[in-house]
């Protein structure tokens, strides 16, 4: 399976966005062609109880209650989920395009993120534990977002990235003591392996996979990302 977008974006040009949005959908499509598909080969159990109300026949949930929000909607008309690793550079191309959508559509779409770290990249895991732990101070978003904003710095390596998460943390004024005794808990990877247990349970191949309303979406250009949003807010 390939990320969602697979032709570069069209040029028809949106009210309300920015020229780094219209082509980012170029970028998701070169991305993906570099990522590949990437081949699920470990499978584990699913774990936690199931909170929300898509599910799907295997007994995997495309989100749960505790599935962390990037964006609330006051007025919730439909729901966005991005299962996502912070490692991969179709997400990292598809980050700006779900922050605008997020923005544009504030009102009625409610963002979901979900975390799906990948085999093949030494630091998705540590990633996520990370974001993971800045989640539990409440800074989620910002950490999301840091990751992918530094994310040629440390991504691609072998090498241990953790000490530089732990950087990003002290940057963002986190509490390093109660960040550490979060990286250091089971409970920690166990929040991140429940995301990641839904998304190989629903049989997902790679990443980033978007959900509206309980159903997978492959956008393939931008325009066609804001007509699947346009009608579902409409319906």
């Amino acid at each position: 399976m390939t990320s969602p977008a697979t032709r570069p974006a069209e040029t028809t040009e949106r009210k309300g966005l920015s020229l780094q949005s219209r082509v980012t959908i170029g970028l998701l499509a070169l991305a993906a062609l570099v990522v590949g598909i990437v081949i699920i080969v470990n499978a584990l159990g699913s774990s936690g109880t199931a909170g929300a109300a898509d599910q799907d026949p295997s007994g995997a949930m495309i989100v749960r209650d505790d599935s962390h929000r990037l964006s609330q909607a006051p007025e919730e008309k439909a729901v966005l989920v991005e299962f996502l690793d912070f490692e991969c550079e179709a997400c990292l191309a598809a980050y700006p395009v779900v922050e605008n959508l997020a923005a544009e559509y504030g009102e009625n779409l409610t963002v979901v993120a979900r975390y799906f770290p990948l085999p093949g990249h030494p630091n998705s895991e540590t990633s996520a534990l990370a974001v993971e732990a800045a989640a539990q101070q409440g800074r989620f978003a910002e950490m999301h977002s840091v990751m992918y904003q530094k994310q040629t710095e440390w991504g691609h390596t072998n090498e241990d990235r953790s000490p530089v998460f732990r950087g990003y943390a002290e940057d963002l004024g986190l509490d390093l003591a109660a960040y550490d005794a979060a990286i250091a808990d089971p409970a920690t990877l166990e929040r991140v392996n429940l995301d990641k247990n839904d998304a190989l349970n629903l049989e997902l191949g790679g990443t980033p996979t978007f959900f509206l309303d309980g159903e997978r979406i492959q956008p393939a250009t931008l325009e066609e990302f804001h007509d699947l949003i346009d009608t579902a807010i409409a319906d």
